[in-house]
């Protein structure tokens, strides 16, 4: 089995042991008065990894301390590749723990143990418009613009005189008009006498 394994873009130098740890999560449910338990599988659990290796030199221990630490604090999931991952889902990871240490006997070598923890990412967010008729939308938009289009079109008519009541500016002929009849039935008593009748 090939030990190189890569995180990110980086490969995991000089890496001595490989382990994985991948646990069924159940949940126990005890019965008074019966033998043994019975059990909820509640799914598996994320998958672990621990990467353990050793560097030797300053320069090459330098930069990987630089890199594993810059991962480490930004806390990102990073995809990890390796033979051991054959057969399971891990795809992306979180360092969950990093444990580096020197050591005064060997000066010159660096131990490094990465705890990995399997965090695939979100599912994609559900479409919250996707029952909604967008027909409907469409119409409802349309009836706003003309309703909208009313209200500009009564505006630019200005002051519309008050037409309640017509009949006002008629009141004073009226009133003439009812003297000159008022005057034309004494007219028709004289011609009645005059004409004999």
């Amino acid at each position: 089995m090939n030990l190189t394994p890569m995180l990110g873009d980086y490969t995991l130098p000089r890496v001595t042991r490989l382990e994985t740890l991948e646990q069924r999560q159940l949940a126990e449910l005890e019965i008074p008065g019966r033998a043994g338990s019975l059990f909820q599988d509640l799914g598996r659990g994320p998958t672990r990894v621990v990467i353990e290796g050793s560097l030797f030199g300053d320069e090459p221990g330098t930069e990987f301390l630089t890199s594993a630490r810059e991962k480490y604090l930004a806390a990102e999931p990073l995809t990890f590749v390796s033979d051991i991952a054959t057969g399971t889902e891990l795809q992306y990871v979180l360092i969950e723990r990093l444990h580096v240490q020197a050591v005064a006997s060997a000066p010159d070598q660096v131990d490094y143990s990465m705890w990995l923890v399997e965090c695939p990412p979100p599912p994609p967010l559900p479409n919250l418009l996707g029952g909604i008729d967008t027909g409907l939308l469409d119409a409802a938009a349309g009836m706003l613009d003309s309703a909208l289009g009313a209200l500009d079109a009564l505006a630019a008519l200005g002051n519309v005189p008050d037409l309640s009541d017509p009949t006002k500016p008629l009141a004073g002929a009226l009133d003439e008009v009812k003297d000159v009849v008022g005057t034309l039935g004494g007219v028709g008593s004289s011609l009645q006498g005059l004409l004999g009748g």
